[in-house]
């Protein structure tokens, strides 16, 4: 199938509202190899803060980003990270929260990319399990973890395919081999 012509492309970067810049950097290259684009505003740098970056950033009011920092996870989109300063943060979403609740890395071998998250810091909700319904395959499955600032994430892995029903207009995006 091919995408339709549209003026939108596809999705560029999730953002992340972490503790410890750097110690988010060195869980994701830990656990998923991510590598750094760039820091697109660093410590040493003065923060974004003030009206014009609470009104075109919806921060509360006094709150400070001290740190932002692009990575890539391979073939993915870019995860955008942020470190923020002088506002009240509420704990990671959970699954039944609106909003972003999760994003899903694509693996090839889940025993070891689930050994590689919790040896990175990462803590698994349960035991890599089949998928089901028309994601089922013998050697299908996924897990959800959390990060060690509770964010969940999911690794999942479709080698034997996706049973796409007939009327599908586009395949999900899936990395290359």
């Amino acid at each position: 199938m091919t995408p339709k012509q549209h003026p939108i492309r596809g999705i560029d970067h999730i953002g992340i509202t972490v503790p410890d810049v750097e110690q988010a950097t060195t869980f994701l290259q830990d656990a998923f190899g991510a590598d750094i684009c760039y820091d697109a505003l660093n410590k040493q740098q003065p923060p974004q803060e003030g009206k014009q970056a609470e009104q075109q950033l919806g921060l509360k009011q006094d709150a400070r980003i001290i740190h932002i920092r692009l990575l890539r996870i391979h073939e993915g989109p870019g995860i955008e990270l942020f470190q923020l300063e002088n506002s009240p943060q509420a704990p990671a979403t959970q699954l039944a929260d609106y909003g972003l609740q999760h994003f899903a890395i694509y693996v090839d071998d889940m025993v070891v990319a689930a050994a590689r998250f919790q040896q990175a810091g990462g803590t698994l909700l349960s035991r890599p399990h089949a998928l089901t319904g028309i994601e089922a395959g013998a050697r299908n499955q996924f897990v959800y973890g959390r990060s060690p600032w509770g964010m969940i994430i999911e690794l999942i892995s479709y080698p034997d395919g996706i049973q796409y029903p007939q009327e599908s207009e586009v395949y999900r995006w899936t990395p290359p081999a």
